[in-house]
């Protein structure tokens, strides 16, 4: 049978490429044997239910331990009604544990009275099973951050009472797997929207995230396809796919599965670093992530308050720890390794800004591309003319159709640039924080265009110098002696647009011819 690249739901080994399940988990033995309660939380599509299951399976046949992964998901479709929501709850349980456990190890039935106690139905099931087990029990709870309000409190608590009769009377030890940490699951009370702490299930001992690929792992991957098909991937290919993905497993696999489905179905052709950009290109357009509801995610406040600092060149300013580790499980940012937050990887830093932009982008009038010679060529002079017309008549009204307001004209610039080259080119972004300032690269057939943007602000001196110079620096990392600097003042005290909207070219000490363009 043939094996894909799996990017939906659980792996199955007979067919889906895939590495050992529980390889990249740290060692939970220890935990197991002190008959401890803890979390295991890493973003979506990231291996957590193919890992756990694995583990659990690994541990029955161990012989010590009836171990076994079900999932509550089924009851957050009754988040403001716990005794619903744990009927739902037990019969998918009993009909999971069935198919995952053999006979001597299923649950008892509960007896009618047990069944007739709301809010304390899952703690009276794992009483009694606890107690007719001839082995400790050991559960992982899937899903556990899908639970919200009143039903996640009364799930939480139940656990939390039966925890000290464990082990004869309650399981002996229990994982929660889900997106986030205990502190981030989402309740309705004392005016908050999180637990912030890790009450009420303050019985846990550790807190587990599931790490991604190393390069070594995206090469063993990647080789199994060449093993069954004979097609190869190129060494380039294999380092590019980690250093775009860095090791994300849904976008490893998204990638190599675009090409060998679509881009490259000819087995006896090899996979090269082209073919793995030009997949990521192809994502990137989609915006295709393993993040559900990302545009929605954006909007939040507490993302909000991180990614806008961090795409203007900012620094962070007064953000809550809690708040920075939540966009690191949600797989937004990761800790680079030389110090501050960044986004996870190469193919996040260009979808983020995308989805930000595609507001704005749906509110551009028509535009005619009058930057485009009569052989389809990019002129240059002709669009900053266009540019330039564009935004005297649009730019401040459509500074209204983000809600990233520090960098709605970052944004109102990137959708007019988006809406370029659209016709055949590519929009590059380079940011970081602290940097104070965002560089785009526009490419167009045989032009290559910096673009640098900065922001006067409030209370701040005029940034043009300083714009300059990074300019000039990220032009030499380009290979090209020309670009743009805007400058866009944001002070209140500005003078009406008609008045400071003016270019003017500049020559730098080393040759470098630079547009500076005040907006």
């Amino acid at each position: 049978m043939p094996r894909w690249f799996n990017i939906a739901g659980p792996c199955q080994a007979d067919i889906h490429y895939m590495l050992s399940p529980t390889s990249r988990l740290p060692d939970l033995q220890p935990l197991i044997s002190q008959r401890s309660y803890f979390v295991v939380h890493a973003p979506r599509q990231t291996g957590k239910t193919t890992a756990m299951l694995a583990l659990a399976k690994q541990i029955t046949q161990r012989n010590h331990y009836a171990a076994v992964m079900v999932s509550v998901e089924v009851g957050s479709a009754f988040n403001n009604d716990p005794a619903t929501a744990e009927l739902a709850i037990l019969g998918t349980w009993y009909d999971t544990i069935a198919i995952r456990l053999p006979d001597e190890l299923q649950p008892p039935i509960l007896t009618q009275r047990q069944k007739e106690e709301p809010g304390r139905r899952i703690r009276a099931f794992f009483q009694a099973w606890a107690r007719t087990s001839p082995k400790p029990l050991v559960i992982f709870i899937d899903e556990i951050d899908s639970l919200q309000n009143q039903t996640l409190i009364s799930v939480l608590r139940q656990l939390r009472d039966g925890f000290p009769n464990r082990p004869e009377n309650f399981p002996s030890s229990m994982g929660l797997v889900g997106l986030r940490d205990v502190r981030d699951y989402k309740v309705a009370s004392g005016g908050s929207d999180r637990l912030n702490t890790a009450s009420p299930f303050n019985i846990k001992v550790s807190s587990i995230t599931l790490r991604n690929f190393n390069p070594t792992e995206v090469q063993e991957l990647y080789q199994q396809h060449t093993l069954d098909t004979g097609q190869i991937f190129t060494p380039e290919a294999t380092i590019t796919a980690f250093e775009l993905s860095q090791g994300q497993p849904w976008l490893v696999n998204a990638l190599a599965k675009g090409i060998v489905e679509k881009l490259v179905t000819d087995r006896t052709i090899p996979i090269t670093k082209q073919h793995i950009l030009q997949q990521a290109q192809i994502l990137i357009t989609h915006q295709n992530t393993h993040l559900d509801s990302l545009p929605e995610k954006l909007t939040e406040q507490r993302v909000k308050t991180i990614i806008e600092p961090i795409l203007s060149g900012q620094a962070l300013g007064h953000t809550t720890a809690d708040d920075r580790q939540y966009l690191i499980d949600l797989g937004l940012l990761r800790r680079d390794p030389a110090g501050g937050l960044i986004i996870a990887n190469s193919i996040y830093r260009e979808v983020i800004p995308r989805i930000l932009v595609q507001d704005t982008q749906d509110s551009l009038p028509h535009i005619t591309p009058t930057w485009l010679t009569p052989t389809g060529e990019l002129d240059k002079d002709a669009l900053l003319q266009a540019f330039i017309k564009f935004w005297r008549q649009h730019g401040e009204p459509l500074l209204s159709t983000t809600t990233y307001h520090e960098i709605a004209p970052h944004i109102v610039l990137m959708a007019f640039l988006h809406r370029v080259v659209n016709g055949g080119g590519s929009l590059e972004r380079e940011y970081a924080i602290g940097s104070d300032r965002m560089d785009l690269c526009l490419k167009y057939k045989t032009v290559t265009l910096g673009i640098e943007l900065k922001v006067w602000r409030e209370k701040k001196r005029d940034p043009q110098a300083e714009g300059i110079e990074q300019l000039e620096s990220y032009l030499a990392r380009l290979d090209v002696n020309e670009g743009w600097l805007f400058v866009f003042d944001r002070r209140k005290s500005a003078p009406p647009i008609e008045e400071r909207l003016s270019t003017q070219v500049l020559t730098t000490p080393n040759n470098r011819d630079i547009t500076v363009i005040r907006a």
